[in-house]
């Protein structure tokens, strides 16, 4: 016999001489060698219980909610309440002479009266209705213009010397010129809040168009956006914002440059009503249509604030 043949046909080792491991069944080979008597195949290990969890209290979300909102109101209002706090003390502790200023208290009673006989109401509305109507033709007119001179750089070098021009003439210095083409009616007091509210929204519009982001600019460029779609996407959203900047400076001038030309010719608003309190001396009634401006101007803004909020809604919120 051969090296190779006898290679081939070597004698295995008898079946007792095995190893015992390799003759287990497939059960006890994969059972654990803990001494404990292991599952039989039939029985399923036992599962224990999955807990599931359970829902938090509403109130553990919402409280501090609320008190952040609280702490909120509270730290706003804080400058507000001294102010009113020493306009009650310092006249009766006869710092200023309570004939020229009085109480706080007596003001808040002279304004209730105002409220009781309807003055304040329709004084009120002959205002806000003269205020909002110019403001209004200011932002249709002054928006749409804005854009154009911005995005057009001809119209924008065209245009620039006469608007710095205009820009800096104040309104109430062409209130008697106003007066004198238009006369003491509506369209006059109506016309000199326009000039006044234009001018703010105007330039602003302009400087929102001309500092967009490049980059944004070079993106919708390599989109092959027409230049329709690339102002109507990219341009004007980029620009809201610098864009409501003007519009809230020109809310808060329709408001104080009505007042003054309600104080020349007119028989209603809240300028014509603090200007006859101080011809009469009723002067707690004078100091609450001060205080009825300023809280419409506030609200006003506040209005303008959400609204801002609102159209901006896609802006990521800066992170400290």
């Amino acid at each position: 016999m051969s090296l190779a043949s006898g290679s081939s046909t070597r004698p295995q080792a008898p079946e007792e001489l095995r190893t015992p491991e390799k003759r287990k069944p497939l059960e006890e080979r994969s059972a654990p060698t803990t001494g404990t008597p292991s599952a039989s195949a039939e029985e399923p290990a036992a599962v224990l219980p999955i807990r599931p969890d359970r829902p938090r209290p509403p109130q553990a979300s919402v409280l501090p909610r609320v008190l952040r909102a609280v702490l909120t109101g509270v730290t706003k209002s804080v400058a507000i309440v001294a102010l009113l706090l020493a306009w009650e003390l310092a006249p009766r502790f006869g710092l200023v002479d309570r004939t020229f200023l009085p109480p706080f208290s007596e003001v808040a009673d002279a304004w209730w009266g105002l409220v009781a006989n309807g003055q304040l109401a329709d004084n009120a509305q002959a205002s806000l209705v003269r205020s909002f109507s110019g403001f209004g033709i200011a932002v249709a007119v002054s928006v749409p213009l804005g854009l154009l001179i911005g995005w057009y750089r001809p119209v924008a070098d065209l245009l620039n010397p006469l608007l710095q021009v205009f820009l800096n003439t104040a309104a109430l210095a062409l209130l008697p010129v106003f007066v004198l083409l238009l006369g003491i009616g509506e369209t006059s007091k109506i016309s000199i809040v326009v000039y006044a509210c234009a001018w703010p929204i105007l330039f602003n519009t302009i400087s929102a168009v001309r500092t967009v982001d490049p980059t944004l600019l070079r993106l919708a460029k390599s989109m092959d956006l027409s230049a329709p779609r690339l102002f109507q996407k990219v341009i004007l959203p980029a620009s809201v914002p610098t864009i409501f900047t003007g519009i809230r400076l020109a809310g808060a001038v329709s408001i104080v440059v009505l007042v003054a030309a309600e104080m020349i010719g007119a028989k209603a608003g809240l300028g014509y009503l603090i200007n006859a309190s101080q011809y009469n001396f009723a002067i707690p009634q004078m100091y609450a249509g001060i205080v009825t401006i300023s809280v419409i101007g506030v609200a006003f803004n506040q209005l303008l604030v959400a609204v801002e909020k609102r159209l901006s809604s896609w802006r990521v919120p800066a992170t400290s």
